[in-house]
């Protein structure tokens, strides 16, 4: 077997979310389940080279993970009545298989995004459980160091233990309260999956589509919950676009994508549910900015005034004021924008996309030694290598053609 097809097997067809919820559900102690759900990876690797991938490989992933576990709790003596717990659940607890199951993973969601833990520690909580992601791959998007991404997710588990906060999805009367922490969490977790925070490749298909899952989950959970259809509208409006998005190792700006590569089921479905979905909340009027640039056959046909008024209805951050600055550079020119980037300098200076869209304008202006130097500055900020390399490639352009 080769090791690439193992890699995907582990990659995409079996979700650590998946696995990770499934045990968690099963034994309560969430440390142990993440470390054999490691350990049952990591045992994936070399048996599967040797014999193949199986035909159910979550539920030999799940049997592996089961039977560390339980060898752990046998060598706990304390922890006799939680082994006894797990076993006698053994019959309530179904057997694991490749099918989607989303129940478990949303009482997992539910649980990580408890009011009674602060808004990043239920981000980092889920990326953690759900997505997979290290404790330094959450350190990098939150801007912190990975020993204080490691305390806050040790805190976060802490809590829901002596708290006793159940895993659960709650009853109706308690949705609201959640729901509001469930969507960020989500929309943080595609965004991770759609752009990543970290490493040599831009996307991770498999957590990007975990969070997709488990926001459709959330609609079939809560049919009236407006802004949950609207927040599945805006993440496959986005996704639509993915197939496009990096052509032989290199990211593809959207303006130079193949249009023709994009989903457009995708972008129906998430046209449908806008149709469906009059208010106009934060994560709705950001799907009707997706859907401008779906629609537009060439990147000249982007209705770009009506992309910078739709800006306008999001509660400003300095990131949305900066999308907003880029959409009027397209429909207003370069000149009317780079006071308002500018002006963002004090919060964004660390943000490579503002060093990058700084670029964009100056060297629309033709200032190309200034385009050059903020190239760099992106270039050393950029969070992958995917996209360094896009930067670089454009400041190599502007250099050749400047003759600097």
């Amino acid at each position: 077997m080769p090791r690439s097809d193992v890699a995907v097997a582990l990659s995409f067809e079996q979700s650590w979310g998946r696995l990770v919820a499934g045990l968690i559900g099963w034994c309560g102690d969430w440390d142990l389940a993440e470390e054999c759900a490691a350990e049952a990876f990591a045992a994936a690797v070399p048996a599967w080279e040797a014999s193949g991938v199986p035909d159910a490989p979550l539920a030999w992933l799940t049997t592996v993970a089961r039977n560390r576990a339980r060898d752990r709790m046998r060598r706990r003596t304390t922890e006799s009545a939680k082994l006894a717990l797990a076993s006698a659940a053994e019959d309530e607890v179904a057997a694991a298989d490749d099918e989607d199951i989303p129940d478990e993973r949303l009482r997992l969601i539910f649980t990580c995004c408890h009011p009674a833990l602060p808004m990043p520690a239920r981000v980092a909580l889920t990326l953690r459980t759900l997505g997979g992601l290290t404790p330094a791959e959450i350190a990098r998007a939150f801007l912190v160091t990975e020993q204080t991404m490691d305390k806050r997710l040790v805190r976060a588990r802490a809590k829901i233990k002596h708290a006793g906060i159940p895993y659960r999805v709650p009853p109706p009367e308690l949705w609201a309260e959640r729901v509001e922490g469930v969507l960020a969490v989500l929309y943080l977790m595609f965004n991770e999956g759609y752009a990543a925070s970290s490493g040599d490749s831009l996307l991770r298909v498999d957590v990007s589509a975990e969070a997709i899952r488990l926001t459709r989950s959330l609609v079939d959970l809560i049919p009236g919950e407006q802004e949950a259809r609207a927040l599945l509208a805006l993440l496959l409006l986005t996704d639509a676009r993915r197939p496009a998005r990096v052509r032989d190792g290199r990211v593809v700006p959207l303006a130079e994508q193949d249009r023709g590569r994009w989903d457009l089921d995708q972008v129906a479905e998430g046209a449908r549910l806008l149709e469906a979905d009059p208010p106009w909340g934060p994560y709705a009027v950001q799907a009707r900015i997706a859907l401008c640039h779906d629609v537009a056959a060439r990147p000249e046909d982007t209705d770009w005034g009506a992309i910078a008024e739709l800006y306008t209805l999001i509660p400003p951050t300095p990131v949305i004021e900066l999308n907003r600055a880029v959409a009027l550079s397209m429909a207003h020119g370069p000149e009317v924008a780079l006071p308002l980037v500018e002006a963002l300098a004090g919060d964004l200076a660390d943000y490579y996309l503002y060093a990058a869209t700084l670029a964009d304008l100056f060297a629309r202006l033709g200032r190309s030694a200034e385009a050059a130097a903020a190239l760099a500055t992106a270039m050393e900020q950029a969070p992958t290598g995917a996209e360094r390399r896009l930067l670089r490639e454009r400041r190599d352009a502007l250099l050749d053609v400047s003759g600097a």
